[in-house]
């Protein structure tokens, strides 16, 4: 690996962090709402899940797009919205799909296992919406991208090629 591609690699770890940081307050509010929901109404559980699921998709939104991405497109907010409800609203389904073959399917509904579920179907629909999120919803602007390519390309210039010798017949030398 060259300079160009360990600056690749810290910017890719860079904003992995910030997903992170984003994604990890928001667990929060996700958890904290369902938990609250749970205990202070006779919601059943995947619906008191579902509505600490768009809670947390409205926080998530608006870190994404003021921390996280704040670097990228800006130019199609109705349709980077679109999209990121959509990928949303399939990261909401995957999430509650897990809590919901959990309670349903196995009986699992304790508080505990509630949340062990619920926070494990976060976890499989985080993993679906960070890929979702950088490649379709806050997409990089074009022009950085052939920069950086264009500087990686700069600093590892590539290797000198030798020129191989074709073998000389034995005894002629010039």
């Amino acid at each position: 690996m060259g300079r160009g591609s360990s600056g690749l690699l810290r910017r890719y770890a860079h904003e992995v962090a910030k997903f992170g940081a984003v994604g990890g307050a928001g667990l929060l509010v996700n958890l904290g709402v369902f938990n609250l929901v749970r205990h202070v109404t006779d919601l059943q559980v995947v619906r008191a899940s579902v509505i600490a699921t768009v809670i947390a998709i409205a926080f998530n939104y608006v870190g994404f797009r003021y921390f996280t991405y704040r670097d990228r497109d800006k130019s199609g907010r109705t349709k980077e919205l679109t999209l990121f409800l959509l990928f949303s609203a399939v990261g909401l389904v995957i999430e509650n799909g897990v809590l919901y073959a959990a309670t349903y399917g196995f009986h699992w509904d304790s508080p505990l296992q509630s949340n062990i579920f619920k926070f494990l179907g976060i976890g499989v629909a985080t993993l679906f919406r960070f890929w979702s999120y950088r490649t379709w919803v806050f997409r990089a602007l074009p022009a950085r991208d052939t920069v950086a390519t264009a500087e990686s390309f700069l600093e590892d210039p590539p290797p000198v090629q030798r020129r191989r010798r074709s073998p000389q017949p034995a005894g002629r030398r010039p």
